[in-house]
């Protein structure tokens, strides 16, 4: 695991220059403390941060071919680099180290920008070719994962192309603005992050998991997709044997470390089922990482402490309260873009524990988008059941009641059905829309500045969610859900958050549930292989039935989130009123953000969610130096 940024000039006589690359990757020294390094190779120069994991002492990045012409950095681990091996060396190809990711120069070399259909792991890589191939000149290639474990940025600038795994690289050089996109921030308000092809920087992009870059001097880049979830209809059942299968086989290719390897283990079903196939593969005891809140209706402690008692594993735990600080001085610095997911704070502190005991630790991150283990395609999958069950007439009945049925936040939740009638009565992909986001796009949109408002009054968040949901041919709104998950909230949202928590403090996170191979193989199930009895994840609790015990597999789905609201009314309350007063004029209109803050504290309704989001983005705004909105 670690960190890379670079730059190539369009003049083909021109140098890096080296303090520059240097300063660059100064600034992701939290991704590598081991080492660092800087390679120029004619008009392209890399800056490599190395967190040793394999070959500690020879595996040194960059790392090149055998005549020196072609160079490789890459950020996480291939885990089927052995076979790679065995297969180049048979076409070959000699090797100079024992690290994993030497195999990404000599696939290189044979399939040029194919290499990464060959790779199973999580991982961003830049090549830089020195050789004139077709008169050409020198180019570069990036590429990143299947489903965006690792980032990466890259930016177009006028002396040529930059890239990086974080855009506080980019920002370092110099040549763009630090302004914020103005579309971005109606995008952090509705969703809480910003995701897609464009960052919340102007001028910056992020490339797309499962995607190539190639760029030459004087051609614009030429970003290639090489793989997707299945989209043209759904498997038939699997068997339990061969879901375990599949699962021991990706914690097997996770365990492959130089340093001390351990878990994070929750009281959930997909953490539970990863330790354990880790303690069955393991001569010594499992080292797991837990972390709970003071607030019992947020803890999971017990049950985790009960599944390492039984695995026999080393656990680690700590109870975690508010502190302000860390959304306002410590977060924010690894956080390059605004985050609003408020799990950022236990998944800070559960990897700045963990890294106390280990290097590299596994995650059960991905079971609930592969298996559908989230409550909310529980309730998508009943309200469009319903839906086609009620025909037109129906559902128009049922949208006329969401309109006029009072938005009840403060009642009883069998009152508040507002939103359960606008879903019935709505199409399928704006129902399942309002389930991942934390604010309506109206609301949204009244937060603005006039001017700002009018500014961004054609962009609409939901479009790029809408071209994900309808992408699937087959006719099955729960696996649409899915994949749009799988495009949009999973890689921007989830991965993202592990990434940089993790990262900042230099831990390894490796997410075996998240292998591509179990990814196309059960994300397709059919929907009554993920959804019965009113609960989710159905396959993967039976197949692990007998090795997980009942009281995870059979009990209530709690998340790994935070009391925020309680928070928000306690300890961050000088914090959040601070942040209201502080931010640009240009982007909110200060007294509909005040009348927000003055319902939460009165209890009139929950604003938790916005002004937690609030919060970040100042600090954000203050720790990067934004300059203001793009123009």
């Amino acid at each position: 695991m670690c960190g890379f940024t670079g730059y190539a000039l369009t003049d083909p006589t021109g140098s890096p220059d080296h303090d520059e690359l240097l300063a660059m990757g100064r600034t992701l020294s939290h991704r590598g403390p081991d080492d660092e390094s800087v390679v120029v190779l004619r008009s392209m120069g890399v800056a490599f941060r190395r967190l040793s994991i394999i070959d500690l002492h020879g595996g040194r990045q960059p790392l090149f071919n055998e005549t020196g012409d072609v160079a490789v950095a890459v950020n996480g681990e291939i885990y089927n680099f052995r076979e790679l091996r065995r297969e180049l060396e048979h076409k070959g190809h000699r090797f100079a180290t024992d690290s994993d990711c030497e195999v990404v120069v000599h696939l290189y070399e044979e399939y040029g920008e194919d290499l990464a259909r060959h790779l199973v792991g999580m991982y961003a890589f830049c090549v830089l070719d020195g050789r004139d191939v077709d008169g050409e000149g020198a180019r570069v290639l990036l590429g990143r994962d299947r489903l965006g474990i690792k980032p990466l940025y890259f930016a177009e600038t006028a002396s040529g192309l930059s890239w990086a795994s974080e855009p506080k690289a980019l920002l370092e050089r110099g040549e763009l603005a630090r302004e914020l996109r103005p579309e971005a921030l109606l995008d952090f308000l509705v969703q809480g992050y910003v995701g897609g092809p464009r960052s919340a920087w102007d001028g910056v992009d992020r490339l797309p998991p499962a995607s190539t870059l190639l760029w030459t001097a004087g051609r614009p880049p030429r970003v290639r997709r090489y793989w997707d979830l299945p989209v043209d209809g759904l498997r038939g059942p699997a068997s339990s044997e061969e879901i375990r299968e599949w699962l021991d086989r990706a914690v097997s290719d996770r365990m492959v470390a130089d340093v001390p390897l351990g878990a994070f283990l929750s009281g959930g079903i997909d953490s539970t089922a990863v330790v354990t196939s880790m303690a069955e593969r393991s001569a010594d005891p499992v080292i797991a990482c837990s972390v709970g809140f003071r607030e019992r209706s947020h803890d999971e402690l017990a049950l985790a402490r009960e599944t390492a008692s039984r695995l026999g594993a080393v656990h680690h735990t700590e109870v975690l309260e508010a502190d302000p600080a860390l959304a306002v001085e410590v977060l924010p610095w690894f956080y390059d873009e605004p985050h609003a997911d408020p799990s950022t704070v236990p998944t800070y502190l559960v990897s700045k524990m963990a890294r106390e005991h280990v290097t590299v630790a596994l995650s059960g991150d991905g079971g609930d988008e592969t298996f559908a283990g989230y409550r909310r395609y529980v309730h998508d999958y009943a309200e469009n059941r319903l839906r086609r069950s009620l025909g037109p007439v129906g559902q128009a009945l049922f949208r006329g009641a969401g309109r006029v049925y009072p938005k009840l936040d403060w009642a009883p939740r069998a009152l508040r059905a507002r939103t359960f009638l606008r879903n019935v009565g709505d199409e399928a992909a704006s129902a399942y829309w309002r389930s991942v986001t934390q604010l309506d796009e109206g609301e949204a949109r009244s937060l603005l500045a006039p001017d700002l408002r009018d500014r961004v009054d054609k962009h609409t968040p939901f479009r790029a969610f809408r071209e994900h949901y309808q992408r699937p041919s087959v006719d099955c709104p729960l696996y649409r859900a899915q994949y749009a998950d799988f495009h949009t909230y999973l890689p921007d949202q989830i991965l993202a958050k592990v990434d940089r928590a993790s990262m900042a403090v230099s831990l390894e996170v490796r997410v075996p549930v998240l292998d591509h191979r179990i990814s196309e193989r059960f994300a397709n199930l059919p929907a009554a292989e993920k959804v019965r009895n009113g609960r989710g994840k159905h396959a993967l609790r039976e197949a692990l039935r007998g090795r997980v015990d009942d009281t995870i597999l059979d009990g209530a789905k709690r998340g790994f989130d935070t009391p925020l609201s309680a928070w928000i009314r306690g300890p961050l309350r000088p914090a959040v009123e601070e942040a209201v007063e502080s931010l640009p004029g240009e982007w909110f209109d200060r007294s509909a953000l005040r009348e927000r803050a003055a319902r939460h504290q009165r209890g009139v309704r929950d604003e938790g969610r916005l002004l937690w989001s609030l919060l970040v983005l100042e600090h954000w705004r203050r720790r990067h130096n934004v300059r203001g909105l793009a123009s």
